[in-house]
């Protein structure tokens, strides 16, 4: 099967790489090289944002799959299609679970889930991406499936709701420093924390599968926690015996950091179980076997392999400690008024 990953050296997709190499795809990725290449892919070097220089590349190639991994706005997709229309069997599409319909109107989500985002432009804008594709496969009969990866984490990513992307070991030095770690809310909102090496699985069992044109999946793991649970995991896996928790409403925390308001009431602060049946009725191999447990122990161990990969973000360093002390300082003003009715 010959196959074109757009992207292929990201958090997702170098799972997705690393087992399409070990299952003898015939696959290429085309990239900027900006993170190197993998053994086993051949690589094609160009920026597919510049449709002549991609399609020059790409040598008028056919292809059985394209699986894209970066678009993210439709506009990304319209220069996709320039390139790809009529020479692909299936162009697969990486969207987002976040997409889903917020605030949640039934915790238990599928396919058939309403897509509706009003707090995230990212979500909003991979809507409009479905929708063009969606479009597309109506008009012009365009090859289009589309993936709605929920929080999919490897050995790079710490994955726990408030912390620094770049710099993601921050959040694992203030546990092991005593210092205090805000979980949003109560703690209480359920989340699934997916592996990648269990997403390539059902990604990968997709491919080539002309049944699942116009379709959509998501591909999660069934392990279901809430983040007091994640943040405690996290912090045993870190070799950290008391973890001192700061629970912060996730409005107050969007009202001092507006920033947050798409990661958080557009997606981590609501109670969201993804029903995994229809993934297992398409790839009936794919099991998610990673429970959190033993995937944050190997991500931590990955930043104890190298003191160069334990860098700290002081900035987000800096938003933790202002947000509790406000948070702190509200609740002794709020105590003291109190005792005094």
């Amino acid at each position: 099967m010959k196959t074109l990953f757009i992207g292929g050296t990201g958090i997702i997709s170098t799972a997705c790489t690393g087992l399409a190499v070990e299952r003898g795809l015939d696959l290429t990725l085309l990239n900027r090289a900006q993170r190197g290449s993998i053994q086993g892919a051949r690589q094609i070097v160009a920026d597919i944002s510049d449709v002549d220089a991609a399609s020059a590349a790409l040598a008028d190639s056919n292809w059985d799959v394209v699986v894209d991994f970066i678009s993210f706005h439709p506009d990304d997709l319209r220069k996709r299609l320039e390139i790809f229309r009529g020479k692909v069997g299936q162009y697969v599409f990486i969207s987002s679970a976040s997409a889903y319909q917020k605030p949640v109107t039934d915790y238990r989500v599928t396919e058939s889930t309403p897509l509706v985002n009003p707090y995230w432009q990212y979500s909003r804008d991979k809507i409009a991406c479905e929708e063009y594709l969606l479009a597309e496969l109506r008009q012009d009969g365009f090859p289009a499936t589309i993936i709605r990866p929920s929080f999919t984490y490897g050995e790079t990513v710490i994955p726990v709701s408030f912390n620094s992307w770049e710099r993601p070991y921050t959040v694992i030095d203030r546990m092991r420093k005593g210092l205090p770690v805000i979980i949003p809310g109560d703690g209480t909102s359920l989340w699934q924390l997916t592996h990648n090496m269990d997403f390539a699985i059902g990604l990968l069992g997709l491919l080539g599968n002309q049944a699942t044109i116009g379709h959509a999946f998501h591909i999660t793991t069934d392990e279901v926690l809430n983040w007091n649970q994640i943040y405690q995991a996290t912090a045993e896996a870190a070799g950290v015996d008391t973890l001192d928790v700061v629970h912060i409403a996730s409005d107050f925390i969007v009202a001092c950091l507006p920033d947050q308001r798409g990661g958080l009431h557009g997606d981590k602060s609501a109670s969201v179980v993804l029903d995994n049946s229809k993934i297992k009725r398409f790839v009936p191999d794919f099991v998610a076997t990673r429970r959190y447990g033993e995937g944050i122990k190997r991500s931590i161990a990955w930043y104890d392999a190298d003191p160069a990969r334990r860098r700290v973000d002081a900035a987000t360093n800096a938003i933790h400690d202002t947000l509790i002390a406000a948070y702190q300082k509200g609740l002794e003003a709020a105590r003291s008024q109190l005792s005094e009715v």
